[in-house]
């Protein structure tokens, strides 16, 4: 049986563990380390100490076979990826495949959006020099998630979707965005609604296949989900509840 462990701040780790599910069939353990939420407005050093300390516990108490660190602040922060560790970043090969206008949005958290590590990943993709590629700050977005503001007032969240993106979005004729934050596509649907015209591509279900290819052949016989958090227990119980997950969720400190 193989055991995998999907973390972050809060709820982006359900997008990727749905992908997860989707192909594969695995034991998943899910960390929300709501203690520390948001990774994205921390800096270099506080975020390296957070991440290890936390990639360290739950190497410890679980023995996963993998760990998927699903945010991408860490990801383009840090030099994260191993064998092991499986990092989520911008999808920038598939946006580039997409963007007819060749204008590409990349939204994402503060502190990714200021960092050196998103500047390097774009310059490794070797994205054509005819193509332009716009970073953009997500983290008002990111907490219309944690919040549970996208369950319970969609209407204030079309609001500060708007307010966030179409002025960038017409001024520089961006036809493609990558939900680079895990936490994003639990909007994609009031993205959508708000630009029809743009296709928003996000990076779940390249990380699910990755996982997939590493364990294909020691697959479960059929998904299981474990769930921790950080945080306070009763309040993110009822955020997933709203969500329709009813599994029992367990503390655990970091």
């Amino acid at each position: 049986m193989v055991k995998v462990v999907v973390f972050d701040s809060g709820l982006g780790s359900l997008s990727i563990i749905k992908e997860i599910q989707k192909i594969s069939k695995t034991d998943i353990i899910y960390f929300a380390d709501q203690k520390n939420y948001p990774y994205g407005i921390k800096s270099q050093v506080q975020l390296t100490t957070i991440i290890k300390k936390t990639i360290n516990l739950l190497e410890k108490k679980f023995m996963p076979d993998i760990i998927v660190v699903a945010s991408n602040t860490p990801s383009l922060m840090m030099n994260l990826a191993t064998e092991k560790i499986i990092d989520v970043k911008p999808p920038l090969k598939l946006a580039q495949k997409k963007s007819k206008s060749k204008k590409i949005g990349v939204l994402v958290t503060k502190s990714a959006l200021n960092s050196k590590g998103l500047t390097n990943y774009i310059k490794e993709n070797n994205i054509s020099k005819s193509y332009k590629i716009f970073k953009i700050n997500g983290s008002n977005l990111v907490d219309l998630v944690e919040s549970g503001k996208f369950l319970n007032n969609k209407k204030y969240c079309q609001k500060i979707i708007k307010k966030s993106l179409e002025q960038i979005i017409t001024l520089e004729k961006i036809d493609t965005i990558t939900l680079s934050s895990t936490h994003l596509l639990f909007l994609k649907s009031l993205l959508k609604k708000e630009f029809p015209q743009i296709q928003f591509i996000d990076p779940g279900n390249i990380v699910a296949k990755n996982i997939f290819s590493k364990i294909k052949n020691k697959q479960s016989k059929r998904n299981s989900l474990k769930i921790f958090t950080s945080g306070n227990v009763n309040d993110f119980e009822n955020k997933l509840n709203a969500i329709g997950i009813k599994n029992k969720i367990e503390f655990l400190s970091i």
